[in-house]
């Protein structure tokens, strides 16, 4: 078993603005801590001098530890990498723009050693957001909490403290496309919060553009539950039923009153609305398949191609040179 108490996973896409910052802060926490630790950064691809920067800073720093994927994975899957590899005894998930500030990690480590296997941060506000942005994020959550019965927490990210046994257990969970802080909450064990205030980006652009959020909410609703399909089906009960009433007028109108309309206007509305609900019943059932057909063709979560720092994989260097 590792001596190593905290492992930090930063996974990093095009963050040579901010990456060296991102380190210098962690350093500094971290070795107020007292504690052995490893700084383990997952390079998801980056196109800038991420990796690089790194990289140099790992010969002068043992602590460093670096992934560098052969292509763009995403987020949850450099998340999921870090995980395969850490060492510590207690994990944290943070990400490399310092929105979620390094400063708080301390009381994450005081939480777990009172005996909790998960410390989630809560953000109590969100600097330097969009007004659509915090609105849109306030919706989702309460939406995905009612949709799975609100077991995974409201106003919490991927900013977490996880025990080792926590770490094994998602390790066996194999699905594609992963929603982390929903695998989490899945898994159980003792959890509790830890509330901050999250900081406006350091530098550089957000990751995570409108197109990126949507799959992101798409993959923590599809992934942990079906109620969509549920809905699908009350709706198009209710439409049936709207539907069989309405023709129960139309015979009624045409058989005893002269006040029968002929003419293809209500016709075509009704068939629109009626076409329209379909292909959106139609889409959540193919969220649903496309999402079998992702797990069934099994292909690996990630390809590495280097990784820095790690003794026990060099061998995975020397196969991908």
């Amino acid at each position: 078993m590792s001596d190593t108490v905290c492992s930090i996973i930063v996974p990093m896409y095009n963050e040579e603005d901010v990456i060296e910052e991102t380190y210098q802060r962690l350093k500094k926490v971290m070795d107020q801590t007292g504690e052995s630790y490893e700084l383990l950064f997952v390079n998801d691809g980056s196109k800038d001098r991420s990796a690089q920067i790194i990289s140099e800073l790992a010969r002068i720093d043992e602590s460093i530890r670096l992934i560098d994927f052969s292509r763009n994975f995403g987020h949850q899957i450099a998340v999921t990498a870090g995980l395969d590899y850490v060492q510590g005894q207690a994990i944290v998930i943070i990400d490399a723009d310092l929105q979620d500030p390094p400063e708080v990690i301390p009381r994450m480590l005081e939480k777990w050693r009172e005996g909790y296997d998960v410390v989630y941060g809560k953000r109590l506000k969100r600097q330097g957001e969009t007004v659509f942005k915090k609105a849109s994020a306030h919706i989702y959550y309460r939406v995905l909490g009612a949709l799975t019965d609100g077991n995974i927490p409201k106003d919490t990210g991927d900013f977490r403290l996880i025990d080792r046994k926590v770490c094994e257990a998602i390790k066996k969970l194999p699905e594609k496309n992963r929603f982390l802080r929903g695998m989490v909450n899945w898994v159980g064990f003792n959890q509790t919060a830890v509330e901050y205030v999250r900081d406006e980006r350091w530098a550089g652009e957000t990751k995570y553009p409108l197109r990126k959020m949507l799959k992101f909410a798409a993959d923590g609703i599809f992934s942990f539950t079906y109620k969509p399909l549920k809905l699908a089906a009350y709706i198009g009960l209710l439409l049936s039923a709207v539907g069989f009433i309405y023709l129960l007028y139309v015979f009624y109108q045409k058989l005893f009153t002269n006040t029968a309309q002929t003419g293809w206007a209500s016709i075509m509305a009704v068939i629109l609305v009626f076409h329209g609900i379909t292909l959106v019943i139609l889409g959540i059932i193919g969220e649903y398949i496309g999402r079998i057909y992702e797990e069934v063709k099994g292909r690996p979560l990630y390809i590495v191609k280097e990784t820095i720092g790690f003794k026990q994989h060099e061998k995975v260097n020397e196969k991908n040179t």
